[in-house]
């Protein structure tokens, strides 16, 4: 049973900056693909970032420059720093990854970002 539990989000000022984190049992996050999304209310959910089973990461233009995607393979912990925050960032955030051919989801985390 693959279970991603996310942590981290909250109530910041715009400039501030939060670490999200996202934890799993059931696979190694070492040995696969996992993305971070978010989903603005009346939005769909959409693509932020990724880091691949090899370590390249990737980032969607809305955060690039402004946000780090990292692995800890001990912990099987996947992060997301985001700094700079803006109101615009506002949403809920979800780690992924697609494994036995299905994608998986948690429960996501709130960010909320204050003008």
């Amino acid at each position: 049973q693959v279970q991603l539990v996310e942590s981290g989000g909250g109530l910041v000022q715009a400039g501030g900056s939060l670490r999200l984190s996202c934890a799993a049992s059931g696979i190694m996050f070492s040995n696969n693909a996992v993305g971070w999304y978010r989903q603005a209310p009346g939005n769909e959910r959409e693509w932020v970032a990724i880091i691949t089973s090899g370590g390249n990461r990737n980032y969607a233009d809305s955060v690039k420059g402004r946000s780090t995607i990292s692995r800890d393979n001990a912990s099987n912990m996947v992060y997301l720093q985001m700094n700079s925050l803006k109101p615009e960032d506002t949403a809920v955030y979800y780690c992924n990854v697609y494994v036995y051919s299905r994608n998986y989801w948690g429960q996501g985390t709130q960010v909320t970002v204050s003008s």
